[in-house]
């Protein structure tokens, strides 16, 4: 599962990140992006630009857009079966923008299981995109929202100790591909949503301060002990 992430690089780096999106400047740096919340996406929607939908994947056919509290992940493997999942993979895929992601790991601490908040993101501290579906729910009144979802993977080598799930991160040779705007093979792209390599990857504990979601602050995303940065 994905629950939290954060985007604090400022637009040109993503510019750099992605080159040929239109990326708006005068973005606020966000340290704790929670599930209901709009959140910076690249939708294959051929505009090549960055713009943000809800967090949590609304089907163009539910009768209630609180369905999306739900559907705030999509499990690689099940893509294909999943009736609120299905079509979007074929036809409305997404970048879903980041530069780092929040997991629990379960510790025994003091002869009791408690679970801290830890913090990874890619060793060079770059940004990165994650797989997403997207899709547009009109309600009876004629507005409509634009929602999405992250897809999540088996995890890598390093992330097992971390959690038994983790985000599809997209290489940027990927990004083509799953933006194309016709309907995609699912065979084809099945082959994308791996788990990044491990030896890319960093994560260290933070405060349990991102636990709440109302906290947005830098202080979510600085470590413990800079020596437990490994």
């Amino acid at each position: 599962m994905c629950g939290r992430f954060t985007l604090t690089v400022d637009p040109d780096e993503l510019r750099e990140a992605l080159p040929g999106f239109v990326i708006p400047s005068g973005m606020t740096p966000r340290y704790n992006i929670a599930p209901s919340q709009p959140i910076a996406v690249i939708a294959n929607n051929g505009k090549n630009q960055l713009d943000y939908y809800v967090w949590g994947l609304i089907p163009s056919w539910a009768k209630d857009p609180q369905i999306g509290n739900r559907l705030i992940n999509a499990r690689a493997e099940t893509l294909t079966e999943k009736p609120s999942f299905r079509n979007a993979f074929r036809r409305r895929r997404c970048l879903i923008l980041a530069d780092g992601f929040y997991e629990w790991q379960a510790r025994e601490e003091h002869r009791k299981v408690s679970k801290t908040p830890m913090y990874i993101r890619l060793k060079n501290g770059a940004p990165f995109a994650f797989a997403g579906l997207w899709e547009q729910w009109h309600s009876p009144d004629g507005s409509e929202i634009l929602s999405c979802a992250i897809i999540t993977t088996e995890p890598n080598e390093y992330m097992k100790a971390i959690h038994n799930r983790m985000p599809v991160i997209l290489p940027m040779q990927s990004y083509a591909q799953w933006l194309a705007t016709d309907e995609q093979d699912s065979t084809g792209l099945q082959g994308l949503l791996t788990a990044y390599p491990s030896e890319q990857m960093v994560a260290f504990p933070v405060s349990r301060i991102v636990n709440d979601p109302t906290t947005d602050s830098p202080e979510c995303i600085r470590p413990l002990d800079e020596s437990a940065i490994h």
